[in-house]
C-alpha cells in the first residue's frame, strides 16, 4: 500500500504568479508527472489542503484541470485558503466533500488504511480549530472502524515547530491538546499527517507519528530564531509516500526535479565502484 501525500498547492488564476515570484501551477505539473512516474504506482494521493491560494472559482477549475492528470484516485483536505462551497462546486463528482455537516470530513476504505479527512479550517482566520462536534465526530469513526490501521490527515499541524510566524496561525492549543487526548487512546492510528508549514517535519504526537509535508512549490523558510521574518524559499520542491511495508508504516520524503542519476554503486563486475 503506497498513499501520496501533497499538500499547498496554492494554484491561482491562469497566468497569475503567488507572492508575484512563484509559478504554482507548472511547480504542481510537474508533481504530477512525477507522481505518474513512480514505480510503484501510489494507490491513492491526498492532498491536506490550501489547494487555491484565494479560494476562487477559476483557481479550482485550473486547479481540476491539472489533477485530471494523475492516474490514480486522489482525495482533497481543505485548508485556510480554501472556501469550502468553491471546491464542492468545482468538484461534483467527489461526493466525499458533501458531508452531512458545513465541514469537509470524511473517510475513506483504502483497503489495508482507512483515510480520516479533518477539517481545521477557520475562517477568515489563517489559524485552525477543530471545534464544532468535530471532535466528536473524529470520535465516532474511530468507534465504528474499532482496531483497523488509520491515517489522520488534516491541514493545520497540533503542535509547535518552532517557526514563529507560521505557529501563530497553527491550530488552537486547547483543540490541539483534545486531540492528542483523542489519538493516544487509539493505538491503531499510524499517522497524523499535515501541511501548512511548506516544510518536512516530524514529531511524536498522542502515541504516534504526525507529519508535516512539504509543498510541491515554494517551502517555508527555515527559521528558529524568536521573532523571526516571515519569508519563503525556492528550496526544492517534495511529496511524502506513505508506505506499508511489511507490518509497518514508513514515510519517504520524494523530490520532485531530477538530480541526476540512478548511479550505480557497484561496477559490472560487482565490484565497489571506487
Amino acid at each position: 500500500m503506497l498513499l501520496a501525500q501533497i499538500t499547498d498547492l496554492h494554484i491561482k488564476r491562469p497566468g497569475r504568479l503567488a507572492y508575484r515570484k512563484v509559478d504554482t501551477s507548472a511547480y504542481l505539473r510537474a508533481c504530477i508527472g512525477k507522481l505518474n512516474a513512480l514505480r510503484p504506482c501510489p494507490d491513492a494521493v491526498v492532498i491536506t489542503g490550501d489547494l487555491a491560494d484565494f479560494g476562487g472559482a477559476e483557481e479550482y477549475r485550473s486547479l481540476r484541470g491539472m489533477l485530471s492528470a494523475l492516474t490514480m484516485p486522489y482525495y482533497l483536505v481543505v485548508g485556510n485558503h480554501d472556501d469550502r462551497k468553491a471546491l464542492r462546486a468545482a468538484f461534483p463528482d467527489h461526493a466525499y466533500l458533501r458531508g452531512a455537516s458545513e465541514y469537509v470530513q470524511y473517510t475513506v476504505d483504502l483497503g489495508p488504511l482507512n483515510l480520516i479527512a479533518l477539517d481545521t479550517q477557520d475562517p477568515p482566520h489563517s489559524g485552525g480549530r477543530l471545534d464544532g462536534g468535530r471532535l466528536d465526530w473524529l470520535t465516532s469513526q474511530l468507534a465504528r472502524y474499532g482496531g483497523r490501521s488509520i491515517l489522520i490527515a488534516m491541514h493545520h499541524p497540533p503542535f509547535l515547530c518552532g517557526i514563529g510566524h507560521m505557529d501563530a496561525q497553527g491550530l488552537d492549543a486547547h483543540d490541539a491538546q483534545a486531540l492528542e487526548h483523542i489519538v493516544g487512546a487509539h493505538s491503531n492510528i499510524e499517522r497524523l499527517i499535515c501541511g501548512h508549514v511548506h516544510r518536512p517535519i516530524f514529531t511524536r504526537f498522542g502515541g504516534t507519528i504526525a507529519s508535516i509535508c512539504p509543498s510541491p512549490s515554494h517551502q517555508v523558510a527555515y527559521d528558529l530564531a524568536p521573532g523571526g521574518p516571515s519569508a519563503f524559499v525556492l528550496e526544492p520542491p517534495a511529496f511524502h509516500v506513505h508506505a506499508r511495508i511489511g507490518t509497518r508504516w514508513i514515510t519517504h520524503t520524494v523530490y520532485v526535479d531530477d538530480y541526476g542519476g540512478h548511479y550505480p554503486f557497484y561496477d559490472a563486475a560487482g565490484k565497489l565502484i571506487d
